[in-house]
């Protein structure tokens, strides 16, 4: 007995060190992953965390979630653009637009929040479906072709401002995205709910994979993965859950924000339309080689033109999260740094700018290490242009790191 539970042990440490071993050898090849995104995350939470009494607070941690929500969602419609080494510079202001949309709707012909919603998405996909007719049809470059529409929808903003320059929104369901919370009991409910189905999915992958003959991963090595995310994200419900508010009697600030569930929804979404789907994989394989896909019968320029349409649709979503979390819409919504913060936000993550190498959760971590420098910068009593510069050089990093490993890869 003895004998066979020691053979079984070194067996399982040899599978172990196999595994890490593999790991290792991806990323010298260059297949790096979010890895960077991830300790660059953890190191920028530390420094934050010593300098600064009020970083780690709470309060704080909402906050960030809030703030980088919209910054975050669009991110994510970008990471189908990239995929195919294309890019939208106009995304930001397809949120302004939207945005304008949703709220002229609501305010000034009042029309149920739902209702102007999938208007303000409908309008979002149009949009996105003329810029990607232009780039796929007519093949005039992505950056001319949504530089030119950055300008455009900047110009059709302010006609829909109006003279006031700012519309203001007070449906109580849109304000609620980005300014109410879950009770704590529900926080917990949710959280436990998705990590039953987190680990659910988890495991009927492996089985499957195993069924079918495929190689799988390791069942020791995602039980530890996965304790570690689950350990992660329930000491960030318990923080959620504790009182933030200087007046709690006054009003109470507990719970997980709304907009947290709304991104997780997006994420799987995203994450089985990239995965699960055949145009998913039509995505990756235009990405990585158009001609060799037209070749394979995919239709290169139906892929193009989809992503372009799914990314200004979740830049609408994302205008409705700006308009709840200003109150209002006004000619800089979805303007300013915004564009520049989504683009860092999906690179730093880890999708390429070089197109077939990204995921829907490269959009959050990118958009959470943006939102830590700008937000623990500021708490620190930096300047804008410091911010400005270091989130620069970030993705300047991330660019380089991207660039190097595709490098290696092709070695």
């Amino acid at each position: 007995m003895s004998t066979s539970s020691s053979s079984e042990t070194s067996v399982e440490t040899a599978t172990l060190k196999t595994a890490m071993r593999d790991y290792w050898s991806r990323i010298k090849a260059g297949d790096i992953g979010s890895l960077p995104a991830v300790l660059g995350l953890v190191a920028l939470c530390i420094v934050f965390g010593s300098l600064s009494s009020v970083f780690l607070t709470p309060g704080n941690f909402a906050n960030l979630l809030t703030q980088a929500a919209a910054v975050i969602v669009i991110a994510m419609g970008l990471v189908f653009v990239l995929l195919l080494g294309e890019i939208d510079l106009s995304a930001g202001y397809t949120a302004g637009v939207t945005g304008a949309v949703l709220v002229i709707l609501i305010t000034n012909h009042d029309v149920p929040w739902f209702l102007a919603l999938i208007v303000a998405i409908i309008v979002g996909v149009i949009l996105g479906f003329g810029l990607g007719t232009l780039v796929a049809r007519l093949g005039i470059p992505s950056f001319v072709v949504t530089l030119a529409a950055f300008l455009a929808f900047q110009g059709i903003l302010l006609l829909l401002a109006g003279e006031g320059g700012t519309i203001r929104v007070e449906d109580k369901t849109i304000l609620a995205v980005e300014n109410s919370n879950l009770t704590p009991t529900l926080s917990w409910i949710f959280f436990i709910a998705v990590s039953v189905i987190y680990v659910l999915v988890g495991l009927n992958g492996i089985n499957s994979r195993r069924k079918a003959g495929l190689k799988s991963e390791l069942i020791n090595l995602w039980v530890l993965k996965t304790i570690g995310l689950l350990g992660i994200t329930g000491l960030a419900v318990f923080a959620l859950n504790v009182e933030r508010s200087n007046n709690p009697d006054l009003v109470s600030l507990k719970g997980i924000p709304y907009v947290v569930p709304v991104i997780l929804l997006l994420l799987v979404i995203g994450t089985f339309v990239l995965t699960r789907t055949a145009f998913g994989r039509h995505i990756y394989a235009v990405g990585g080689n158009a001609e060799a896909a037209r070749r394979a019968g995919i239709n290169v320029k139906r892929v193009r033109i989809a992503a372009f349409m799914i990314c200004s649709g979740l830049s609408a979503i994302a205008g409705m999260i700006f308009a709840s979390r200003q109150n209002s819409v006004s000619p800089t919504t979805g303007g300013s740094s915004t564009l520049l913060y989504a683009v860092g936000a999906a690179v730093i993550g880890g999708t390429s700018l070089f197109g077939g190498k990204g995921k829907m959760r490269d959009a959050i971590l990118g958009g959470l290490v943006v939102a830590v420098i700008d937000n623990g910068m500021g708490l620190l009593g930096y300047a804008a242009g410091i911010k400005f510069i270091v989130t620069g050089l970030v993705l300047l990093i991330s660019a380089g790191v991207d660039a190097v490993s595709r490098r290696g890869a092709s070695v």
